[in-house]
């Protein structure tokens, strides 16, 4: 049971469409929080419009970064790109190479859009931010309670109006006209942001099937592929590395921690902890290991006739 309940919480997590669903549900979720404990609109002439277009657009702008940020796939691709000094030149890539750059990019900014537009789409479907932003520039002239009133109060008039504060019946009337008004343009514009949203989503995938150099069942394995040597790759190097600390710990202290048959020890000397003590910065060249830590010149005592080859493990 356990066994297939974590089969299916994997092919959840693998899942696009449920990982998509999740972050747009806790999104939504953090957007109604967020507004109902932070957002108060300042009711002031020339505040309102930049407050609620703040708090519209601004959220929306940090996830849509955040979302690329948390993307394991953009910093792969930004190593990729980037000229590292310490290497040779790189090749110029071939056309395959750009196309199946092209499809790693729309698979990343798909997932990192998905934030971004569900809190665009739920605060415009809300439209209590739209309200607060576009309070100052409703159009009242037809409406004869504003026609003796000053534009300077008029504005003031109009600012407050998020806040409905205690006014006369008329005014409260249109007060009530501009709030519903506001509030169909809003959603309005939710709705087309969701439709423009799921148009892009279709298209997009039409062009990366029409696009992709591989056939379905290619693409299938393509991504099967680059799933499983990643995670082999995970603990490939994990297990590595830690042999590798392993063989150098032994080298510099003399054991191994958790060992039971220690027989002796080693006393690091001075030099020894001034080596292990100072900087070290990571360059791999095309020539050389590189050193990964700061014990990396403690393990060449048994190999300094071929630097390439790998620590032999003794029992």
């Amino acid at each position: 049971m356990s066994s297939a309940l974590g089969s299916l919480v994997a092919s959840l997590q693998r899942s696009a469409a449920f990982v998509n669903s999740v972050i747009a549900a806790l999104t939504v979720g953090g957007q109604r929080l967020f507004s109902s404990f932070t957002f108060r609109c300042p009711c002031q002439v020339g505040r309102n419009f930049y407050y609620g277009s703040a708090f519209l657009l601004l959220p929306a702008l940090v996830l849509l970064l955040v979302g690329y940020a948390l993307r394991s796939q953009v910093w792969t691709v930004a190593r990729e790109s980037c000229c590292c000094r310490c290497a040779r030149r790189a090749r110029r890539p071939s056309a395959l190479e750009r196309r199946l750059a092209c499809l790693r990019f729309l698979g990343i900014s798909g997932r990192a859009l998905v934030a971004p537009l569900a809190w665009l789409a739920s605060t415009l479907l809300t439209g209590t931010y739209y309200e607060c932003a576009a309070s100052e520039f409703a159009s009242v002239d037809h409406h004869r309670v504003f026609d003796n009133v000053p534009a300077g109060r008029r504005e003031e008039m109009l600012a407050g109006f998020p806040c409905h504060s205690p006014s006369a019946p008329d005014v409260t009337l249109v007060r009530d006209e501009v709030a519903l008004l506001h509030r169909y343009q809003s959603q309005m514009l939710g709705w087309i942001l969701i439709t423009v949203a799921t148009a892009a989503v279709l298209v997009s995938s039409c062009l990366a099937r029409c696009c992709s150099p591989f056939t379905p069942l290619q693409h299938f394995y393509w991504t099967a592929h680059l799933r499983n040597e990643k995670e082999l790759f995970e603990q490939a190097a994990e297990e590595h590395s830690r042999l590798l600390v392993k063989e150098r710990i032994k080298k510099l202290f003399g054991f191994i921690p958790g060992s039971e048959d220690v027989k002796d020890i080693r006393i690091p000397s001075g030099q020894d902890w001034k080596e292990i003590s100072a900087p070290s910065l990571v360059c791999v060249g095309d020539a050389t290991q590189g050193l990964y830590s700061f014990l990396g010149d403690r393990v060449v005592e048994d190999n300094e006739e071929d630097k390439s080859e790998g620590i032999e493990l003794k029992p």
